[in-house]
């Protein structure tokens, strides 16, 4: 793989890994920070918690795990080489359902 092309697939991948952690702590927080013990409210924090991650989470997740392979495939030993990138393998490939709702 080119390094141009190299870079481009890292970037890609970090961003999108980055993204979706961060979409989905911030967007939770920001939402469950302000609740208060009134059912209305209640409700409508989870449903654009749902919404939020329908729409951000989701979609950044799987574009996280389907570019870790091809940002691996440009170097030496690609996703082999550490055993950390093994593991979040791993658990995005386990935790991509489970937002899913499947």
């Amino acid at each position: 793989m080119p390094p141009r092309l190299r870079k481009v697939a890292l970037v890609t991948h970090v961003t999108c890994s980055v993204g979706w952690m961060i979409g989905a702590v911030a967007g939770f927080l920001a939402l469950a920070g302000p609740l208060a013990v009134v059912d209305a409210t209640i409700r409508a924090a989870c449903v654009a918690m749902d919404l939020i991650t329908g729409a951000v989470v989701v979609p950044l997740a799987l574009a996280s795990l389907l570019n870790r392979p091809r940002a691996g495939a440009g170097y030496r030993l690609g996703v082999l080489r550490h055993y950390w990138v093994l593991v979040k393998l791993d658990r995005s490939r386990s935790r991509v359902p489970q937002l899913m709702g499947t």
